[in-house]
């Protein structure tokens, strides 16, 4: 089967404003995104994720305050799209640090950079950082402001704080390759489902998680890891304590 294009990308405020929009084949302009806007805004509920409006199909999710939306002039699998879409919020996240409007204001041309490499005449072509990073020439500007949270370590000196996986990441392979630093940054996200019946009694519930890791470490050396001292490892009552070698 032969694979389907996309027509556009296009990132707006929640106030409706384009903060960037990309046309892959030129056949679409700006009308577009006032069109999702006035679509999305005046709609009786929450919007579905995916809509069709004038010929147009819309693809979107609403991430950081901003939407985040692909087009297609045919019906392209919403799967299909939607890896698209979150493979690109994490490269922008990877260059970035702190994925939010001003951070994506601060560095549009270099968002624009990356558009450019993820996607070649409207189909997705490199979704992965550590390939884009090869191509892209521009630098993210850092933000001023520290993330909301970061707080100074309480380990030690060679432990840096929770923030650190905010770091833009050009900053911190330039700042590695002065001071050669060997550094990884783990990153949690947690997700919880729970469906209650109409008596408010549980029904079903459940926790889904994803560990994400950036690293910047050569060769073999041994990582150690200490996880929350209340976590509670397979009911056995032991405290979380990991050790890791060879990594």
């Amino acid at each position: 089967e032969k694979l389907k294009m996309l027509e556009q990308f296009f990132i707006l405020s929640d106030r409706g404003d384009t903060i960037i929009t990309k046309a892959f084949r030129g056949e679409l302009d700006r009308k577009e995104c006032e069109i999702f806007f006035r679509k999305v805004k005046f709609w009786k509920g929450d919007a579905t994720p995916v809509f069709h409006v004038d010929g147009i199909n819309f693809y979107f999710t609403k991430k950081y305050g901003m939407f985040f939306v692909l087009t297609s002039k045919e019906l392209v699998s919403p799967s299909f799209v939607f890896d698209a879409l979150y493979r690109t919020m994490k490269v922008f996240r990877d260059y970035l640090g702190v994925l939010n409007e001003e951070g994506i204001r601060k560095n549009f041309i270099l968002i624009y950079e990356i558009v450019d490499e993820l996607f070649d005449y409207g189909y997705p072509q490199i979704m992965s950082t550590e390939v884009v990073k090869e191509f892209v020439i521009n630098e993210a500007v850092v933000l001023t402001k520290t993330p909301p949270g970061s707080k100074p370590s309480i380990w030690n000196r060679n432990t840096v704080s929770s923030a650190a996986v905010t770091r833009p990441m050009s900053t911190t392979l330039s700042t590695s390759r002065k001071s050669k630093k060997e550094e990884i940054f783990v990153d949690i996200f947690d997700k919880i489902t729970v469906l209650f019946n109409s008596n408010g009694f549980v029904i079903n519930s459940s926790i889904d998680g994803v560990i994400q890791m950036k690293s910047y470490l050569v060769g073999n050396p041994e990582i150690r890891l200490a996880l929350n001292d209340n976590l509670i490892i397979g009911g056995s009552g032991e405290m979380g304590k990991a050790a890791i070698t060879d990594c």
